[in-house]
């Protein structure tokens, strides 16, 4: 079986999975309005090539919070790999280290975070935290991660309390007795009274609370699901040193904007002063070169690494990331764009259509 772009692992992986499964990666809040346009509103846009370039030699490297990647592809946090493959995380960690970019781990891997580790040991890793009401827990948590190697938080905001997916209700999945199953601590942790992270995020984590977080740890904080020029000024305000522009694809509040429109209002709000990321959307290599003219450091995969998990485990999410890496390499050719430094907003015009 050949794919050759990433609709193929989509369809494959609808074929494949339970219905339920299927159903919790693709779910949407409400009535889907988010979901779709994440990836409708990349088709408004078009590209303004320039001609007559040398682009024998195409460099699609970058860096990320000073660490260098081979291609600005990286990998969304998303919970439960092991739904798609039965290695799970460790097999999405196993693919990214051989990328060579960076793999964002969520705080519900279905795999103890030691494991993921060890699948991996010299691959780039973030880790996303989802803050807890147990501030002990938050801090025990983060003390983890920064000893196992992770070299940022990527704090999710836009999760305060769970929007309803009509499918996982259809369904009737309950996340909540899913993280209940689930024990992310060491076994020194376990053995101990400290609670696991079993129950969703805290409904009371505010701004001033960033100062707490920052007093537990020196790692970069990455704040993953702005999409206002209000909060990415405040998010500068709080010295964080990274925004990843966010809709959590279309699974939390449905009816906002989509985050390639919400991208360029949060890039001229932070004017430089931290990198900005987005994620959602993103299926070809030219909706990353798009993203990266409209000011992206780099992009975020989330549901498509779970369809290449689902086709052939570690090797599928190796040839996702390699077929969208080829796209973007020949989209850049194709502009005349020779380096990343290279894609500006003069690549873009927005369509009336």
């Amino acid at each position: 079986m050949s794919f050759v772009c990433l609709a193929d692992f989509k369809a494959h992986a609808r074929e494949q999975l339970a219905k339920s499964s299927w159903d919790f990666i693709e779910g949407a809040a409400d009535g889907g309005i988010t979901y779709e346009d994440n990836i409708a509103a990349f088709r408004r846009i078009r590209l303004r090539p320039r001609y007559l370039r040398d682009v024998s030699m195409v460099d699609t490297r970058t860096t990320i919070q000073g660490q260098e990647i081979q291609a600005p592809i990286c990998i969304s946090p998303t919970a439960f790999h092991s739904i798609a493959w039965p290695d799970g995380e460790r097999s999405t960690a196993r693919a990214a280290q051989e990328a060579n970019i960076c793999y964002v781990t969520s705080t519900y891997a279905s795999c103890p975070l030691e494991d993921i580790v060890a699948a991996a040991p010299r691959g780039l890793r973030w880790f996303q935290l989802y803050v807890q009401s147990d501030w002990e827990l938050n801090k025990q948590l983060i003390r983890r991660v920064e000893a196992l190697g992770f070299k940022a938080l990527v704090i999710t905001v836009d999760v305060p309390v769970g929007a309803k997916r009509r499918q996982d209700i259809r369904n009737q999945l309950n996340l909540v007795a899913n993280l209940m199953r689930m024990d992310l601590r060491s076994p020194e942790e376990r053995s101990s009274t400290l609670p696991a992270p079993t129950s969703l995020p805290s409904t009371s984590f505010c701004w001033n609370d960033l100062s707490s977080i920052q007093s537990i740890t020196r790692l970069p904080i990455i704040l993953k699901g702005i999409l206002t020029k209000e909060d990415a000024e405040l998010a500068v305000k709080h010295n964080v040193q990274g925004i990843i522009v966010s809709n959590h694809g279309g699974r939390q509040l449905d009816e906002v904007p989509a985050s390639i429109d919400a991208l360029t209002e949060v890039v001229a709000a932070v004017k430089g002063r931290v990198e900005v990321y987005m994620d959602g959307g993103v299926r070809t290599g030219n909706d990353v070169l798009k993203a990266l003219a409209l000011g992206a450091k780099c992009i975020f995969l989330g549901r498509p690494i779970l369809w290449g998990l689902t086709y052939k485990g570690e090797h599928g999410v190796r040839e996702v990331l390699n077929i969208l890496k080829a796209e973007f390499h020949t989209s850049m050719a194709l502009s005349g764009c020779r380096s990343v430094a290279e894609i500006s907003p003069d690549l873009i015009r927005f369509s009336r259509l």
